[in-house]
C-alpha cells in the first residue's frame, strides 16, 4: 500500500464535531451521530458536476455519430461534388468517415499529453474549468458545418472534442481520487464510468428519428455538446480545489483544511490533515516524476503492466466498435433497419444500469472479480455471438439472440471493465508518480481507441466483400 493509501485510510473516522458542518447532507448522519460512509453533499455535487462536463460529454461523443452516420455521409458527398464536379467514390467516402469517426482518439491523445503541464500550472479543479472552452468550441463547430457547406469544420470539431476528453479523463479521475475517502473512493471513481453510460445513451436517445435524427437536425446533436460544459462552467468554481493539490503543489494548508471541511462534511479534520502533511513530509523532496522515470522505476513497474493491460483490453475488446457504429452492426446482423434506433436504445440503458449496479457494489466485491468477471462473461458472450452472426441466415430468430448477446456483452463490459481500470490508475500511484501515470494510461486509452475507430469499418467492408465470395447465395 502507497503512502496516497496509508494517507486515506482514516478518512471520516474522526469524531462527528455536535453541530452540522458546511457541505453536510441534512440527514446524512445515523441517529447515533455517526456519519454514513463519508458522503456530504459537495462531495456528490462535486462528482456530479465534474463528470457532467467531462466523462459524459466523453461517452455522448463516442455515439452520437452513429445515427445521424447516413446523413453526414450525404452531405460529405454532396460537398465533394459541389467542389470537384464529381461524387465521391466509395473508398474515398469510406476513409473520410473512419477519419471523422477516429480523429476523436486523436485529439484524446493530444489532451492526454496536455493534461500534465495544464494541470501542474492550474490543478484539478481549473483544468476541467479550462477545459469546458474546448466543448463549447467544437459544439460550435460541428453544428455549423451543415450550414457552412465545410465537412472540415466537423472533423477538426471531432479532433477538438477529442482534445477535451483526453483532459478530462485525466483530470477528472484525479479530482475524485483525491477529495473522497477511502472507503468510498471506489464509488466515487465508478461516476466517472455511470456518466460515460449515461453519455452513451443520451447520444443514442436524441438520435432517435423523433429528435434529432433527421436529416434537417443532425447539426443540432453536436450543438447539443456546449449545454453540459456551460452547467460545468457556471456550477464548478463554487466547489474547492483538491485538497492534496494544495498541499502538496501549492502549499495552502488552510486552503487544504477548508477543502477538507467541505467535501468531507465535517468540522474537526485535524487527523487528515495531519496525515496528509506527514505523507508530504516524506514525500518532500519528490518532484513531480516524468514518464520515463517512472517508466524507469522498478517498484511502479507491475502497476504500470496492470493499467496498461486493463486500459488496452478497456478500448480494444469491441466495446468502441459497437457505440460507434451500432447501427451498422445491427443491420449486418439482419435487424429491420426501422427497429434498430431502438434496439440502440437499450444498449445505452443496459450499460447504464449494469454501471451503477457495479458502483454499489465495488467495495463490497473489490476491483479484481469485477475485472476478471467482467472480461470472463465478455469472452463467453463473443463466442456465442460469432456463432449466432455465422448462423443468423438460417433462422428468424437468430438476429434476435445476435441482439441479446450484444446486450449481454455491454453488461458485462460496464459490471467492471469500463471504470475500473481509471480507478486502479488513480490508487495505485503516488502524489507524485499520478500525473506521469494518467499520461501513460491515457496513451494507451486513446491510441487503442483510434485503431478501432479507424480499422473497424474497412474490417467489416472486407468480411462481407469475403462473404459475397464465399458464399454467394446467401446473401
Amino acid at each position: 500500500m502507497d503512502s496516497q493509501e496509508l494517507s486515506s485510510a482514516h478518512l471520516i473516522r474522526g469524531p462527528s464535531p455536535p453541530g452540522p458542518p458546511s457541505g453536510a447532507c441534512p440527514g446524512s448522519r445515523t441517529p447515533g451521530g455517526r456519519k454514513k460512509q463519508g458522503w456530504s453533499c459537495s462531495l456528490i455535487v462535486a462528482s456530479l458536476v465534474g463528470a457532467l462536463g467531462s466523462s459524459f460529454l466523453y461517452g455522448y461523443n463516442l455515439s452520437v455519430v452513429n445515427a445521424p452516420t447516413p446523413y453526414i455521409k450525404a452531405f460529405y458527398n454532396e460537398t465533394w461534388e459541389r467542389r470537384h464536379g464529381h461524387p465521391i467514390d466509395a473508398d474515398t467516402l469510406t476513409l473520410l468517415w473512419s477519419v471523422t469517426v477516429s480523429i476523436f482518439a486523436i485529439g484524446g491523445l493530444v489532451g492526454t499529453l496536455l493534461m500534465k503541464l495544464i494541470g501542474k500550472f492550474l490543478g484539478r479543479k481549473y483544468t476541467l474549468l479550462v477545459n469546458n472552452g474546448f466543448a463549447i468550441s467544437a459544439a460550435l463547430l460541428m453544428a455549423c458545418s451543415l450550414p457552412a457547406g465545410a465537412l472540415e469544420m466537423l472533423i477538426v470539431g471531432r479532433f477538438i472534442m477529442g482534445v477535451d476528453g483526453g483532459i478530462a479523463l485525466s483530470a477528472l479521475p484525479m479530482y475524485l481520487s483525491e477529495i473522497s475517502p477511502k472507503e468510498i473512493r471506489g464509488s466515487l471513481g465508478q461516476v466517472t464510468a455511470i456518466f460515460i453510460c449515461i453519455g452513451v445513451f443520451t447520444g443514442q436517445l436524441l438520435g432517435l428519428p423523433e429528435l434529432l435524427g433527421k436529416e434537417s437536425s443532425w447539426p443540432y446533436l453536436f450543438g447539443v455538446i456546449a449545454i453540459p460544459a456551460l452547467v460545468q462552467l457556471v456550477s464548478l468554481p463554487f466547489l474547492p480545489e483538491s485538497p492534496r493539490y494544495l498541499l502538496f503543489e501549492k502549499h495552502d494548508q488552510a486552503g487544504a483544511e477548508k477543502a477538507f471541511r467541505t467535501f468531507l462534511g465535517k468540522e474537526d479534520v485535524s487527523r487528515e490533515l495531519e496525515e496528509v502533511l506527514t505523507e508530504g513530509r516524506v514525500q518532500r523532496h519528490i518532484q513531480l516524476v516524468s514518464v520515463l522515470q517512472l517508466l524507469r522505476t522498478p517498484s511502479a513497474r507491475w502497476q504500470l503492466i496492470t493499467v496498461v493491460v486493463t486500459m488496452g483490453c478497456y478500448q480494444l475488446c469491441g466495446l468502441n466498435a459497437i457505440w460507434f457504429y451500432t447501427n451498422s452492426i445491427f443491420g449486418k446482423a439482419g435487424i429491420p433497419p426501422e427497429k434498430i434506433p431502438y434496439i440502440t436504445l437499450s444498449t445505452g440503458g443496459i450499460e447504464t444500469a449494469a454501471a451503477i449496479v457495479s458502483g454499489l457494489v465495488i467495495e463490497r466485491l473489490g476491483r479484481r472479480p469485477l475485472l476478471i468477471g467482467g472480461f470472463g462473461l465478455m469472452t463467453l458472450f463473443f463466442g456465442i455471438l460469432t456463432v449466432t452472426l455465422t448462423l443468423q441466415d438460417h433462422a428468424p430468430w437468430v438476429p434476435y439472440l445476435s441482439i441479446v448477446c450484444i446486450l449481454a456483452i455491454i453488461a458485462s463490459f460496464c459490471s467492471g471493465p469500463g471504470g475500473i481500470p481509471f480507478i486502479l490508475t488513480g490508487e495505485f500511484f503516488q502524489q507524485s508518480q499520478r500525473p506521469a501515470a494518467f499520461i501513460v494510461a491515457g496513451t494507451v486509452n486513446w491510441l487503442s481507441n483510434f485503431m478501432v475507430g479507424l480499422l473497424f469499418p474497412f474490417i467489416q467492408s472486407s468480411q462481407h466483400l469475403h462473404a459475397e465470395k464465399c458464399y454467394p447465395d446467401l446473401l
